[in-house]
């Protein structure tokens, strides 16, 4: 567990992929963001249960099979509602087919409650404790990343020592390099960056170390 601002920070790494599924929560009154709940639904509900979370949304970076395969489970669990970027659509829809590439069972693909776009702004408790969505495209059409505090979620972006791919369908370098260069890096060192798979790190670490950088 991590703390930024006001929030807690949880993560569960599920799945073959390692993914990082992350729940952002107030602490006063249990309210919680879950961002890219990917697989392994029973651990991440188990999560829920027994922090007390009440999950009020559920929030996609992007939409590759490794983000997205315990939503359905957690809507169904917490009636939460489900927004992704509309440019991730298409790869949302061609989970069976994303499933079938790397020989897994496809998990079901959810329902979509509402579309993302550069600033929108989710609230959490009786704060409002806000998280920001930033428009990081690249790694496909309609990444993003979540400000909260003084943390980034940066999805499939930006790594530990390293950046998204770009040979999936819909990638693109230069759009990646781009979108770190004019989202990311203009973002304090201090910053911390909680990436969609691997190790937390800072953005200040990033700017001095990352080769891709």
């Amino acid at each position: 567990m991590s703390s930024s601002a006001d929030l807690r920070i949880l993560v569960e790494t599920v799945g073959p992929f390692a993914e990082n599924a992350y729940f952002l929560v107030d602490p006063d009154s249990g309210d919680a963001a879950a961002i890219d709940p990917g697989d392994e639904p029973e651990r991440l509900l188990e999560v829920v249960r027994a922090e007390g979370l009440n999950v009020r949304w559920i929030l996609g970076t992007h939409c590759h099979i490794d983000h997205v395969g315990a939503v359905a489970a957690l809507k169904e669990a917490t009636g939460a509602p489900y927004h992704i970027h509309p440019a991730d659509r298409f790869l949302l829809d061609g989970v069976p087919q994303q499933a079938a590439l790397f020989g897994l069972t496809p998990p079901p693909v959810p329902d979509v409650d509402g579309y993302l776009e550069e600033g929108t702004l989710f609230h959490l408790g009786p704060r409002r404790i806000p998280i920001r969505t930033v428009e990081t495209p690249g790694h496909s059409p309609g990444s993003v990343s979540f400000l909260a505090g003084d943390a980034v979620f940066s999805g499939d972006a930006l790594f530990q020592g390293g950046i998204g791919r770009t040979d999936l369908p819909g990638g693109s370098m230069p759009t990646l390099l781009q979108s770190i260069r004019e989202k990311l890096l203009v973002l304090p060192d201090s910053t911390r960056v909680y990436p969609g798979h691997g190790a937390a790190t800072t953005m200040g670490l990033e700017r001095r170390t990352n080769p891709f950088l």
